[in-house]
């Protein structure tokens, strides 16, 4: 007698690592235009993307003499060379703002994660000490706020004007972010955090060794939201730094490209035609994506479960 699992019976197909899952019996097998058809527009879309990647890295591996050869962009490399990137690296201009770039995502990638942890795991504690006008409260900065004006005006009142603490502070937390960690956060199991309670566990340690273990895939899809908004950000740094001696990569980066500055010590050199300046700020480009381009494909498997997730359990 055969047992009844409650489940479509599916077609049973090859085991294979990239077979595709199989398919219910009611669902029609996919014909041959479909496939092809899907097929080419997934190919259409990768080239989309990949083909500005490939001129700007390949133009920023070009000599000079090739760029002037091509007219500007180049498309097919004719002898590779990383001029360029020497000069940057050399400890000039780029340099130090690749640091300042790389120790402001990393602080602020860590603060914001502690606030936003902390904040998510109190307002996922239904019946806490307001919990739910603590909640109104975040919920209505997503829809009103003070402007630009009045923040700006509160940043000087702090004293944090020309400060990196300016990069940081006035975009520390995200309110969407908080609440997807809340969702989340409330999908764990009642049971599992009394039981450790009765324990004897604290809030923080069950926070620390329950929640946060339990959590791996939103708290990285999180932190790598974080990230690349710090290291994407150049509006607050226009806005309240004065000293260039201070400023990230992506606001030298919109000082080569737009306004077409050379960065400190490479004038002469692009005056001279010892180096293309087109070369330099492609050069640029790629420092300012190789992070993202890198992390992203380690994240991508825990977007599904820890956006979903959070979100349908919010």
């Amino acid at each position: 007698m055969t047992a009844v699992t409650g489940k479509p019976p599916l077609r049973e197909r090859p085991s294979s690592r990239w077979a595709a899952p199989p398919r219910p019996v009611w669902e029609e097998e996919p014909s041959a235009a479909g496939v092809a058809g899907k097929g080419l527009v997934l190919t259409l879309a990768c080239l989309g993307v990949l083909f500005p990647l490939w001129i700007v890295v390949v133009t920023s591996l070009s000599s000079r003499r090739t760029i002037d050869e091509a007219g500007g962009l180049v498309m097919i490399p004719k002898g590779i060379t990383f001029v360029a990137y020497r000069e940057l690296l050399s400890g000039g201009q780029v340099t130090r703002a690749t640091v300042i770039s790389v120790l402001i995502t990393l602080v602020g990638t860590v603060f914001s994660m502690t606030v936003s942890v902390l904040c998510a795991y109190g307002l996922s504690r239904i019946g806490s000490l307001g919990h739910r006008w603590f909640l109104m409260l975040l919920m209505a900065t997503m829809f009103f706020s003070a402007g630009l004006i009045p923040t700006y005006l509160l940043v000087q009142s702090l004293g944090l004007t020309d400060s990196y603490l300016a990069l940081i502070l006035p975009s520390a937390v995200s309110v969407f972010n908080i609440l997807v960690l809340r969702g989340f956060f409330m999908g764990i199991s009642q049971e599992l955090t009394d039981s450790a309670r009765i324990d004897g566990a604290g809030d923080f340690r069950i926070l620390w060794q329950i929640v946060m273990p339990l959590s791996r895939a939103v708290l990285a899809v999180i932190t790598l939201f974080y990230a690349v908004g710090y290291w994407s950000a150049w509006f607050n740094a226009s806005l309240y730094l004065n000293d260039q001696d201070k400023m990230p990569l992506q606001n030298v980066m919109i000082q080569l490209v737009q306004k077409q500055q050379a960065p400190v010590g490479m004038a002469q050199a692009i005056k001279t035609g010892e180096l293309s300046g087109l070369a330099v700020q492609m050069a640029v480009m790629v420092m300012a994506l190789l992070p993202v381009a890198v992390l992203s494909p380690f994240v991508q498997k825990h977007f599904k479960k820890g956006m979903l997730t959070g979100a349908v359990k919010g």
